[in-house]
């Protein structure tokens, strides 16, 4: 049985989530304080974690930064706020998706179906045995062990921005509308609208590129991205 944790301080959507989760048969905790979430979190395994954004104790940004730094355990950013700043932050820290209060929670269902069923990089690729270690100047990917290095070093990448490198550099010199970006990375039954593959790029970029060199996802105006030799 799958476990999820739910952190959220309203007491009236933490129950009603985790009601009709635990309808769906999946295996719950409910706490409604950041510190509290941490601490949660270092004791026990969990397959996805909703998060709410304003929390007492510790914001929720902030948990999911500290989460970032050991797991890539699936993560849902719960806010009530839709402001863009908000997202973009969400996003940079390393969330997999968010949904805004208000929620169908037939929606909230479907998208932790869609990450659950993507929670391991390996089940996601479904890469060939015989694909080879992609290369793009001193940039490495092998699909087979998962492992990107730069100048030799290895680089710590969250699940989406291994998938977003892996699809760019499948099609090098190729270019990629961000609708092919989505359909590729997140699937056909993707939340995520084309703004959001704009702050993908930017947080994948601050990891990969060079100091003193040009970006190795150039942007092409009005379509994609493209990453070229």
């Amino acid at each position: 049985m799958e476990k999820i944790l739910i952190v959220e301080d309203d007491v009236g959507i933490s129950s009603f989530v985790n009601l009709e989760l635990r309808h769906e048969n999946y295996e719950t905790e409910v706490v409604d304080d950041g510190r509290k979430a941490l601490e949660l979190f270092s004791q026990n395994s969990y397959d996805l974690i909703l998060l709410d954004i304003m929390l007492p104790g510790l914001n929720g940004i902030e948990v999911l930064r500290r989460i970032r730094k050991t797991s890539n355990v699936p993560i849902i950013l719960l806010t009530a706020k839709s402001d863009t700043m908000d997202k973009v932050q969400g996003l940079d820290g390393g969330a997999d998706d968010y949904i805004t209060k208000p929620f169908a929670i037939e929606e909230l269902l479907a998208r932790i179906r869609r990450l659950l069923r993507r929670k391991t990089v390996k089940d996601d690729v479904h890469t060939p045995e015989n694909q080879e270690t992609l290369f793009c100047g001193n940039l490495a990917l092998n699909p087979k062990s998962c492992v990107v290095t730069l100048c030799n070093k290895e680089l710590q990448l969250t699940r989406t921005e291994y998938l977003l490198l892996l699809c760019l550099m499948s099609h090098k010199n190729e270019a990629m509308s961000r609708e092919k970006i989505i359909d590729e990375v997140w699937g056909e039954e993707h939340y995520i609208d084309l703004n959001s593959v704009d702050v993908y790029v930017r947080y994948l970029r601050s990891k990969i590129d060079e100091p003193g060199k040009p970006s190795m996802i150039t942007t092409i105006r009005g379509m994609g991205y493209i990453i070229k030799d």
